[in-house]
C-alpha cells in the first residue's frame, strides 16, 4: 500500500478507532502476505462509521476483493440488512466468502462474481453505502449506474483517491489546481473523470478524507 498517513499518525488513528476483531486481524496478515491491495484498518473503520452514522441496511460494493472492506461493514448492519459483495476473481471471492462465514456475517452477504456494473443492473435500490473500488477508469461509470439508487443521506464512497501503484498524485495535483495534465495513464484519468462527475453532481457533496490511500466521500444532500 501507498497510504497518505505516515507510520506514526497511521498507528495513531488505529489507537483512537474500533479494535479489529480476529478474523478482520487474519485478513491483514493475508494482505501483508500476499501483497494485497487492501483498503486496511483505518479505512475499514472509517467505512463502518460511515454505515452506522447513517443508520445503513444495504450496502453494494463495486469490487471486493477477499471481503475485507465487506467484513468491516457487516458489523454495522441489522440482522435482516444486505451486503452485496461484487469480484472478478473467483477465487477471491470465495474466500469472502470463508472469512463472511467466519464473522457470522454469511447470512446477511450476496455475493456476485463477474463484472459490478453488470451486476449493480441485477439489484433495485436504495443503497445506504455504496463502496467504489474497482477499475478505476469504470469508477465514474459505477458511479452513474447507482447514483439513482442512493436516497438521500446515503454514501458513496470511493477508494484511491490520492494513491495506488498506479496513481500519479502529480497529475491529480495538476488537476486540482485547475491545469489539466496533457496526457496521463487511464488509472490517473479515471480518478480525475470520477471527481469531476461527483463534484458536478448537485444532489451530492464531495469531500476527500487522506485515509488509506485516500477516499473521496460523497454524501447525497437532496
Amino acid at each position: 500500500m501507498t497510504d497518505v498517513l505516515t507510520d506514526d499518525i497511521a498507528r495513531f488513528v488505529r489507537a483512537a478507532g474500533p479494535d479489529p476483531d480476529e478474523t478482520l486481524l487474519e485478513m491483514d496478515e493475508y494482505a501483508a502476505a500476499e501483497g494485497f491491495p487492501h483498503v486496511g484498518p483505518e479505512v475499514g473503520a472509517f467505512l463502518r462509521f460511515a454505515a452506522r452514522l447513517n443508520g445503513a441496511e444495504r450496502i453494494f460494493e463495486f469490487g471486493s476483493g477477499y471481503g475485507y472492506s465487506a467484513y468491516w461493514f457487516a458489523a454495522a448492519l441489522p440482522d435482516d440488512g444486505e451486503i452485496v459483495l461484487t469480484e472478478v476473481d473467483e477465487n477471491e471471492l470465495d474466500l469472502a466468502r470463508e472469512y463472511m462465514a467466519a464473522g457470522g456475517y454469511d447470512a446477511i452477504a450476496r455475493y456476485e462474481h463477474g463484472d459490478a456494473m453488470a451486476a449493480i443492473d441485477r439489484y433495485d435500490g436504495p443503497f445506504d453505502v455504496v463502496l467504489i473500488d474497482h477499475q478505476k477508469h469504470k469508477y465514474a461509470d459505477a458511479f452513474e449506474a447507482v447514483r439513482a439508487k442512493v436516497p438521500v443521506g446515503g454514501v458513496v464512497v470511493a477508494d484511491n483517491a490520492i494513491t495506488a501503484g498506479v496513481i500519479d498524485f502529480d497529475d491529480l495535483l495538476a488537476w486540482a489546481d485547475g491545469a489539466l495534465p496533457a496526457e496521463t495513464n487511464e488509472h490517473t484519468q479515471g480518478i480525475i473523470d470520477y471527481l469531476e462527475t461527483v463534484h458536478a453532481d448537485p444532489a451530492f457533496e464531495t469531500m476527500i478524507v487522506p485515509l488509506g490511500e485516500g477516499i473521496a466521500v460523497s454524501y447525497r444532500v437532496e
